[in-house]
C-alpha cells in the first residue's frame, strides 16, 4: 500500500507479541526490514522474525531492556549492522501493573515510568542522534494510549507515563520539524492482545468493556499496525506532533451517547 516504505529499516521495541508484533509484520508486508526487539520472550521474537522473512522482508531479533540506555543505542547499531540504515523507530515496549495509588510501591511506580516514559525518551533520542547526524528525514512513532487523556484508577503510574508521552511526543515533533523528522503517537483503546486475554474471555468483563466503546467492540492489533504504517509513510508527510487515537470512539465520553 505504501511503496515508499520498501527497503526501509524499522526498529520496533517490544515486538515479540501483541501490538508490537503486528506492527513489525505490517512493515514487513510493506517491504521494510525490521529489528524485532524483545526483553524476555526470545521464542516469540524469533517467531515474528520467521513471519517477517515469510513475507519477503528481512528481520533480526535483538534482546534489550528499553529502560536501559545501552539497549536503545544497541538497537540503532543492530539496524545498521543488519540493514545498513535506519529510517523508522517505533517506541512500543510497555508495562502495566495495577495497584491502588495508596498501595502502590515506589518500585512499581519507578518500573512503569522507566519503561513507558524514560524508555521512550532513550529510544527516540538514539534514533534522533542518528537521523540528525546523517541528515535523515526519519519518522518516530510513540505508542501512547487513550489514557494520555482518560484517567484510569489503579493505574496512576501508567496514566502518568502516557501523559508524559503526549508532551514528549509533541515537544520532539516541534523541535525536529525543521530537519524534516516527523514524530507522532498512536493512542490505542481496548485491543485484543495477550495482556487483555483474561478480560476478553470473561463474558461479564468483556460486556463491561464493550459498553464504554461507542463502536461496541475491541480492536485488533492489525488496526494499530495500519495506523503505524500510514504515519511512517509519505502519505503522512505533512503530519507531525499528533496522537492518532485508534479506539472505537472510547475518548468521546461514551456515557453521553444517550444524552448522559
Amino acid at each position: 500500500m505504501y511503496p515508499d516504505l520498501q527497503g526501509k529499516a524499522v526498529v520496533v521495541t517490544g515486538s515479540s507479541k501483541g501490538i508490537g508484533a503486528a506492527i513489525a509484520l505490517r512493515f514487513a508486508r510493506e517491504g521494510a526490514n525490521v529489528v524485532v526487539n524483545y526483553n524476555g520472550d526470545a521464542q516469540g521474537a524469533e517467531a515474528v522474525v520467521a513471519q517477517i522473512e515469510a513475507a519477503g522482508a528481512k528481520g533480526v531479533a535483538v534482546q534489550g531492556d528499553m529502560s536501559k540506555e545501552a539497549s536503545a543505542t544497541g538497537l540503532v547499531q543492530a539496524a545498521l549492522d543488519a540493514f545498513g540504515r535506519l529510517d523508522v523507530w517505533v517506541n512500543n515496549a510497555g508495562l502495566e501493573i495495577p495497584a491502588h495509588t495508596h498501595e502502590m510501591t515506589l518500585e512499581n511506580w519507578q518500573k512503569i515510568i522507566d519503561v513507558n516514559l524514560t524508555g521512550y525518551f532513550l529510544g527516540a533520542r538514539a534514533a534522533l542522534q542518528h537521523f540528525v547526524a546523517k541528515g535523515i528525514k526519519g519518522s518516530i512513532i510513540n505508542m501512547s494510549s487513550v489514557h494520555e487523556q482518560i484517567p484510569w484508577p489503579r493505574f496512576a503510574h501508567y496514566a502518568a507515563s502516557k501523559g508524559g508521552v503526549k508532551l514528549l511526543n509533541e515537544t520532539m515533533a516541534m523541535e525536529y520539524a525543521p530537519q524534516g523528522i516527523r514524530v507522532n503517537a498512536i493512542g490505542p483503546g481496548a485491543i485484543n492482545t495477550p495482556i487483555n486475554k483474561e478480560k476478553m474471555n470473561d463474558p461479564a468483563q468483556k460486556a463491561a468493556l464493550e459498553a464504554i466503546i461507542p463502536m461496541g467492540f475491541a480492536g485488533e492489533p492489525e488496526t494499530i499496525a495500519a495506523a503505524a504504517a500510514w504515519l511512517a509513510s509519505d502519505q503522512a508527510s505533512y503530519v507531525t506532533g499528533i496522537t492518532l487515537f485508534v479506539d472505537g470512539g472510547m475518548t468521546l465520553y461514551p456515557a453521553f451517547m444517550n444524552n448522559g
